[in-house]
């Protein structure tokens, strides 16, 4: 049996031909994102690496190839190249890449972190969620790949940074819990996640809103925030999924990508870390969560078996969809850390409403 590092070798091998998205319109705008490598990393991880080629056969024919390169990124455009689009990834691709090879990857890494996180909701959070689950292989001691990996993570978040409208810091008291439920919803959910999130400029109760989460003391009171804030998220998921099955899982699954990037950070950027993510967090829960919730006695509960953990990590692979197995992931993460099955159950939620691509 291959090693976890020689696994993720061979799925970086084949998934660094195709681009970070594909979809999309005519402009190439508006796409889906390409979550071969997150997903591999996370079956990696549980113990599924067998498996991982066979899942990267069907995954793999939905991609398209990695747009060319067409412009240098240089120290006089990189700024204006920010948020670029499509048509600058295979540029932004070269770049990171070449950085990898000029410096370590945590230096790369705590450079451009600052300048990209601003624009955290790049790809529907996407770019800082395949950063994540790059330094968590990383920092699992993963080769020159996984550094490729993170070079193609911080390429998509570049190209596609787009900020949070009206983006608050975190100023009040209120626990996670508190605070996510306290978040306004958008009165017109409709259109793309771009069309949604141009609306919370307009939303008054917005920047209080953001504003009322609990502030870390300091910075080393960041990681057990994070940690509440993906509890929260998750729990939550299990009454509210149903708005957006598939755009809701992020609420989590970006916070806890953020969680993972901390130790290969610099205590400085923490703070600011927090801040970005919780906006984008609850960005998303404004412009997709439901404003209902459903009864108790119609959701699932957690597994029953012996091993609730193993059963729901089984169960998620044989459904396949890259959501519910990079939900499923943050979920196990949340139970074994709080006991609470309803993390499990959330999971379980998951893999109810969203369908996997034939």
């Amino acid at each position: 049996m291959m090693s976890m590092s020689a696994s993720l070798d061979e799925a970086y091998l084949r998934l660094h031909g195709t681009g970070p998205e594909f979809g999309g319109d005519q402009q190439g705008d508006h796409g889906l994102a390409n979550h071969g490598p997150m997903a591999a990393e996370v079956l990696i991880r549980h113990g599924y690496g067998d498996q991982v080629s066979t899942w990267l056969d069907r995954y793999v024919a939905r991609l398209i190839d990695m747009p060319p390169a067409r412009e240098p990124i240089t120290a006089q455009n990189l700024r204006d190249s920010l948020g670029g689009g499509r048509s600058r990834l295979g540029d932004w691709t070269e770049y990171f890449t070449r950085q990898m090879t000029e410096r370590p990857w945590q230096d790369v890494l705590a450079r451009w972190w600052p300048i990209l996180l601003p624009g955290i909701t790049a790809g529907a959070t996407h770019g800082a969620i395949r950063v994540g689950h790059a330094v968590r292989s990383l920092i699992g001691g993963a080769g020159e790949l996984a550094e490729s990996e993170l070079a193609h993570g911080l390429a998509f978040w570049a190209a596609r940074s787009r900020p949070t409208p009206g983006a608050t810091a975190p100023s009040g008291d209120l626990s996670p819990e508190q605070a996510l439920a306290g978040i306004p919803l958008l009165a017109d959910q409709s259109g793309l996640l771009a069309h949604r999130l141009a609306r919370l400029a307009d939303l008054p109760a917005w920047p209080a809103a953001q504003a009322a989460l609990r502030a870390p003391a300091d910075a080393d009171d960041v990681p057990a925030l994070l940690e509440e804030l993906v509890r929260a998220a998750t729990l939550r998921y299990l009454h509210h999924a149903h708005g957006s099955p598939i755009l809701l899982v992020h609420t989590a699954t970006a916070p806890n990508a953020v969680r993972h990037t901390l130790p290969a950070l610099p205590k400085e950027m923490w703070v600011p870390s927090l801040a970005a993510v919780w906006s984008a967090a609850a960005a998303i829960v404004s412009a997709y969560a439901p404003d209902h919730t459903v009864p108790q006695a119609e959701l699932p509960e957690a597994p029953r078996a012996d091993d609730p953990v193993a059963d729901l990590l089984e169960r998620a692979v044989a459904n396949g969809d890259e959501h519910v197995i990079k939900f499923t992931d943050t979920a196990v993460q949340v139970y074994r850390s709080s006991g609470d099955p309803d993390a499990l159950a959330a999971a379980v939620r998951a893999r109810e409403l969203i369908e996997p691509e034939v």
